[in-house]
């Protein structure tokens, strides 16, 4: 047996590219959240088959916001789209070779958005034509499912003929997600609505998208800063969080503001992210404040602020993400909706924060109204609560879906000596006055 000197080192480089690329699309706080995207034939046609396309977010923090999401592959052979109801694809294509009825899209890798609200009903099917925003399964399960119906053409018309598409790609709406090859599995089971009867899809595949915020950005999107009543320090985002300041790429001056507001380039879809930013430290789109605000005899209060400093972007649907070993004993959130995060049964301390509908659930582009915040009361457990080695901060927070970049650990603000008397309750206090009086009363 001859040993290539080469293979042993290409192998093991292979290797660990395929553990990275895995690595990469794994969320610790949310193991099990992918996109899955069902297709089911459910009639043939004389030269294809009719599908219903269903996407099901299954994440339980990361939505899909404005503009949508974009949903791209490659035909397997020479299929066309005779029609859609609920979606549209964005081109034609070359239909020149179709005398009489021309094809909806005849391009061999079509790309396909969902509609806007208000379309004709002609044109819907049910969780159609909400602009491509889809919710977190956390959120709002209801809303976290989006379909659309298509005819397919020229593409076989039975089980053994059809031929499943290829290199799926899915936008949500930038980039960040890896889809997997089509796979067929068992048949979906359909009940009518009277729940009297079943009915099956005649074929099904499933594609699978998991998400990596490593590919979606070079860098965070969002960064923490802290601060407490027990430290004047204030702890601020670490400086270039989310790339160094470049000014041709951020805006620094009240004219340049003025310019961009008055342009008022698309607020609801993003426009230009890059040149829309204020000019800061951390140049970053999103700030997370947290600040230990007060303390009481066996609870203590915690702010948080969200602020937005792009002046051309709403953040609809938010969501924030807080991972602290006391939100096991969470007993009141203001101004915010709340849920308990349990990714691992013998774990619970992580919860999702999110806006109240009609309140405060659409994060406004930067200025007077760009920011949202709420305060959290949390019970103490005398066993394990301590203000020191910065337990109150949290370990990690994520916004919309995204990793904010935290502070080093050495810079939360620390807890100094002298502030053990600041940390005793007024109720307390009180007691130790009467009793301090109570004894000089006695020596008198």
């Amino acid at each position: 047996m001859v040993f290539n000197k080469f293979a042993y080192p290409l192998a093991m480089a292979a290797f660990f590219a395929i553990i990275i690329s895995q690595a990469r699309a794994y969320d610790p706080l949310d193991p099990t959240g992918n996109i899955t995207i069902k297709w089911d034939v459910i009639s043939w046609t004389a030269d294809g088959y009719v599908a219903v396309v269903t996407m099901t977010n299954f994440q339980m923090y990361r939505h899909i916001m404005n503009p949508g999401w974009t949903l791209g592959w490659s035909w397997a052979k020479k299929e066309v789209i005779w029609s859609m109801v609920g979606a549209q694809a964005t081109e034609q294509g070359d239909c020149s070779k179709f005398k009489g009825n021309v094809p909806h899209c005849c391009k061999r890798n079509p790309t396909v958005v969902d509609l806007l609200p208000g379309v004709p009903y002609n044109q819907q099917i049910a969780n159609c034509c909400k602009g491509g925003v889809v919710s977190s399964w956390g959120q709002d399960s209801s809303a976290a499912v989006s379909s659309f119906q298509l005819s397919v053409g020229l593409s076989g018309t039975s089980n053994k003929t059809v031929k499943l598409p290829l290199n799926f790609t899915l936008l949500g709406p930038g980039l960040g997600y890896t889809c997997s090859q089509a796979k067929i599995v068992p048949s979906t089971v359909f009940l009518t609505p009277d729940g009297r009867r079943k009915t099956q899809a005649l074929m099904t595949w499933n594609v699978t998208c998991t998400y990596s915020q490593i590919l979606a950005s070079r860098y965070p999107t969002c960064c923490v800063s802290m601060s407490s009543f027990y430290n004047s320090t204030i702890t601020p985002c670490p400086t270039c969080s989310c790339g160094c300041q470049n000014n041709k790429t951020c805006i620094s001056s009240d004219a340049e503001i003025r310019s961009v507001v008055g342009n008022n380039i698309s607020t609801t879809t993003g426009g230009n992210r890059g040149s829309a930013i204020k000019c800061t430290n951390h140049m970053c789109p999103i700030r997370v404040h947290w600040h230990v605000k007060l303390n009481y005899k066996e609870y203590w209060r915690v702010k948080m602020t969200v602020t937005n400093f792009n002046y051309q972007m709403n953040y609809t649907q938010w969501t924030l993400v807080a991972q602290h070993p006391n939100l096991d004993n969470i007993t009141q959130v203001f101004s915010f909706g709340y849920k308990p995060l349990v990714p691992y049964e013998s774990i619970n301390d992580t919860g999702m924060f999110y806006g109240l509908k009609f309140f405060n659930d659409i994060l406004k582009e930067a200025g007077a109204d760009g920011n949202v915040q709420s305060e959290l009361i949390l019970k103490k457990d005398m066993n394990t609560f301590t203000f020191k080695q910065g337990w109150a901060f949290p370990h990690k927070i994520y916004f919309n879906g995204d990793q904010c970049m935290m502070p080093a650990p050495d810079q939360y603000p620390y807890l100094p000596s002298s502030a053990i008397s600041n940390l005793i309750s007024s109720s307390t206090m009180a007691s130790l006055l009467l009793l301090v009086f109570a004894n000089l009363l006695m020596a008198i």
